[in-house]
């Protein structure tokens, strides 16, 4: 299973969920289900946004978690 650290991310750099709307043009339902890990897919250039307005690689967002480690 991928798990999305968007979430932690925002809160380690003190950024809020609308903020991160505002800066990056991504559309709030967007990023809310990406917040509560519930996103199917993730469009390379939502990542890319994300990744330039915050600052970080796309492994610092995604996570690999071997199933029945979760």
């Amino acid at each position: 299973m991928i798990r999305i650290k968007l979430k932690a991310v925002l809160a380690e750099k003190g950024i809020k969920q609308k903020d991160l709307v505002a800066m990056t043009g991504i559309r709030q339902p967007t990023l809310s289900v990406m917040n509560n890990n519930s996103v199917k897919h993730i469009p390379l250039d939502v990542l890319d946004k994300l990744c330039t307005v915050l600052d970080c690689q796309p492994a610092d967002l995604l996570e690999f978690v071997p199933d029945g480690k979760d």
